[in-house]
């Protein structure tokens, strides 16, 4: 059986280059650990399909979310191995179906002052009787109380944790919220 890792090797990155928007051909580079040499994100993606690797860390078990900044995939738990990150993003999925706007606002409602991520998403799981690990309610409580926010219900008051680009990329462990007030 061959080693499938695929690896991103950066080239040289202009400081105002966009990790959004990468072209083909841009600024990565992908090679296999089973010698392929692949042109772009897309072939990469593919061939760790095709060799049951997760399509988001390529089966490096490692998301890479700015040059100098890395975490353990979230798509796949950390394994690099796609049948993980199917079951995650079923479980995903199933979070969307049973964690409704109304739900969180059920829970937020009584509340006053900034509450956490951490309390609402706990309080969720309880209200509807889910067991830890069940499925991903954090990230889906996180969704709606940004959605939340953007809908002007919401204002977010915790600084970020930390910056990894400038003011356009930053990172929250357990932001706050609290209810916006009537002007």
């Amino acid at each position: 059986m061959r080693n499938h890792t695929i690896t991103a090797l950066w080239e040289e990155i202009p400081d105002d280059a966009d990790d959004l928007v990468l072209v083909s051909g841009g600024f990565r580079i992908y090679v296999c650990l089973c010698g392929k040499q692949l042109p772009d994100r897309t072939a990469a993606e593919l061939h760790a399909m095709e060799t049951g690797q997760c399509t988001t860390c390529l089966g490096t078990k490692v998301e890479h979310i700015v040059p100098d900044y890395a975490q353990d995939c979230t798509a796949c738990a950390g394994t690099g191995r796609r049948g993980t990150q199917l079951r995650w993003q079923l479980a995903h999925a199933e979070a969307e179906a049973a964690i409704t706007v109304e739900t969180v606002r059920a829970v937020i409602a009584p509340l006053s002052g900034p509450f956490r991520l951490s309390e609402v998403a706990d309080a969720v799981r309880d209200v509807l009787g889910l067991p830890v690990g069940r499925m991903p309610v954090g990230p889906r409580v996180r969704d709606i109380l940004r959605r939340l926010e953007t809908e002007g219900e919401l204002i977010l008051v915790s600084a970020p944790d930390r910056m990894l680009r400038g003011t356009g990329v930053v990172l929250y462990r357990d932001p706050s919220w609290e209810h916006a007030t009537a002007g």
